[in-house]
């Protein structure tokens, strides 16, 4: 059903009167009896009884005026809301992150929902692996993790991270060498920590340093408790020593492989409003960084 024919149908209802009801839909007389004949043909009824005193609704015009009513009223609501879906306004954005930005993606998730409080958000801990994965299925819509992406998605670098040795805090203080060979280095399974467990070994590599043993586990706050409790010290990111507790010490590292960019990635090849304002407001938190692609216009547990 075209609504402008309903449209008609209503305003000549209320008014009552053709050459006021033309005017206030902008149109002709003409063009305003050409509509209500249209609709009457399509109907198959006489809607108005024309006389000397202007259109009068007939019983069958009184019957499917609320019904007009009614689906004009859904129509405006629709087009409304389809205004607000086009731009980003309402609908779904699934993002993903990991290690590195355990603290930072809710922070810019939270941000945004200020601004796009229609927008629903799902967030996933995810390895960067995994992450760039979804990505490219459209199963995610971005993700914060190493930065740059592969090849076939974009990115935009956001902050470095740097790898630190953490160790009991009461135990005496030594340099990073001899807690490596007095206490095993606890680590995550790599289908966990993949990038984090390379760039350590990377690190160890290329500093000619040594391990007395490693023990894995499956999440950072198992090895942040296992520290505590003296079983073992561990590598990680700077950026999760937020959540370690004062019985930790946090050592800084020097050397080569201690720092790698953490930064959004996202499938510029497809479309998404929402994606495209969500990238927007991260990217406005972070400004003056270089992107490794073309940033869209829009108003790990990462494998760190």
């Amino acid at each position: 059903m075209n609504t402008r024919l309903l449209n008609a149908f209503l305003m000549l209802a209320e008014k009552g009167n053709y050459a006021d009801a033309a005017r206030a839909l902008f149109i002709s007389q003409p063009a305003l009896t050409k509509q209500i004949n249209l609709l009457e043909s399509q109907v198959n009824m006489s809607l108005f009884s024309r006389g000397r005193h202007g259109a009068m609704l007939t019983a069958g015009g009184r019957r499917l005026l609320p019904e007009a009513e009614k689906v004009v009223r859904q129509s405006q609501l629709f087009m409304q809301h389809a205004e607000r879906v086009s731009k980003g306004v309402e609908g779904h954005i699934a993002v993903g992150f990991g290690l590195s930005s355990f603290y930072l993606a809710p922070r810019c998730i939270a941000d945004f929902r200020r601004d796009y409080p229609g927008v629903e958000m799902s967030l996933t801990d995810l390895p960067s692996f995994q992450q760039y994965e979804r990505l490219q299925n459209d199963e995610l819509q971005v993700g914060f993790v190493r930065v740059p992406a592969p090849a076939a998605l974009d990115s935009l670098p956001l902050f470095t991270d740097r790898l630190v040795l953490v160790a009991p805090a009461a135990s005496p203080t030594l340099p990073p060498a001899e807690w490596l060979t007095k206490r095993p280095l606890l680590r995550l399974y790599d289908e966990r920590g993949r990038g984090l467990n390379a760039q350590i070994d990377r690190f160890l590599h290329d500093n000619g340093l040594f391990v007395s043993s490693t023990q894995l586990t499956d999440d950072i706050q198992t090895i942040v408790a296992m520290v505590v409790a003296g079983i073992g010290v561990a590598i990680l990111p700077t950026s999760v020593t937020h959540i370690a507790p004062p019985e930790l010490a946090i050592i800084p590292l020097t050397g080569e492989s201690i720092s790698w960019k953490v930064g959004i990635a996202w499938d510029a090849g497809r479309e998404d409003v929402i994606r495209d304002n969500f990238i927007a407001s991260v990217a406005a938190a972070f400004p003056g960084q270089p992107c490794c692609a073309a940033m869209p216009q829009a108003p790990d547990r990462t494998d760190a």
